[in-house]
């Protein structure tokens, strides 16, 4: 059974359809990558899969249940692109809150520690850099013993440094046996990371496959992901 099963999702807001007949699925132990240019539906798709939108038709099964299930809130981590803290708050301050809302959490110190936080637990959110804020938001995504993490535009304005950082640790969430659902709108991304890629535009899925398999008769998978884009637009 796949981890995550989306099919025929659609949502509008207003007039306008964010999402239009959506489906795919994600199996246990990859990274798949949910891959589009700002306004595909990326991060609407997302939030429909945790919960946070209701769609306005199809179906979705994460783990075998309806996203609103209960349950579902220990087994599925959710870093979002424009969450934040309050920025009094300290690292370890937001860890130990957060695990307070789990049955069976993590031992948040010692994700701290795998995160490259340990040293940053006394520090509060306003003075943590780009990339220290992304790790901290993994952490607050990963404290709960989630078997699935969505990570929503992870990268975004981070510097390249930070960016192959952030990299190295989604890699590091599927070798704790985490699936992974990776949003965003970078080629480089995808392709480095993911075992499979979901392409959206306008809407809709445009491709679906193996990174490889998408830039297949390309130069490369940019060069695949513009003729695609540019075929949609026209239909």
């Amino acid at each position: 059974m796949p981890v995550i099963e989306v099919n025929d999702l659609r949502k509008r807001y207003g007039g306008t359809d964010a999402v239009r007949d959506v489906s795919f699925a994600v199996e246990a132990g990859e990274i798949f990558g949910i891959l589009g240019p700002n306004g595909a539906g990326k991060t609407t798709t997302v939030e429909c899969v945790a919960a946070l939108r209701v769609p306005d038709g199809g179906e979705i099964r994460v783990l075998g249940r309806h996203p609103r299930d209960p349950a579902l809130r220990a087994l599925v981590g959710v870093q979002l692109q424009e969450s934040g803290l309050q920025d009094k708050l300290t690292v370890g301050e937001a860890l130990a809150l957060y695990a307070g809302c789990y049955r069976e959490p993590t031992d948040w110190r010692a994700l701290a520690g795998e995160l490259g936080l340990a040293d940053r637990l006394r520090v509060r959110y306003a003075n943590l850099s780009g990339g220290q804020k992304q790790r901290l938001s993994i952490a607050l995504a990963l404290v709960g013993n989630p078997r699935v993490a969505i990570l929503d535009e992870l990268t975004t304005g981070l510097d390249p440094h930070a960016r192959r950082d952030a990299w190295g640790l989604v890699r590091s969430i599927r070798d704790w046996g985490v699936t992974v659902v990776l949003v965003t709108h970078l080629m480089e991304e995808a392709e480095r990371l993911c075992d499979r890629v979901a392409v959206l535009d306008r809407g809709e899925v445009v491709a679906l496959g193996t990174p490889a398999a998408l830039a297949a008769g390309h130069d490369s998978l940019d060069d695949a992901f513009i003729s695609l884009t540019t075929r949609s637009g026209e239909e």
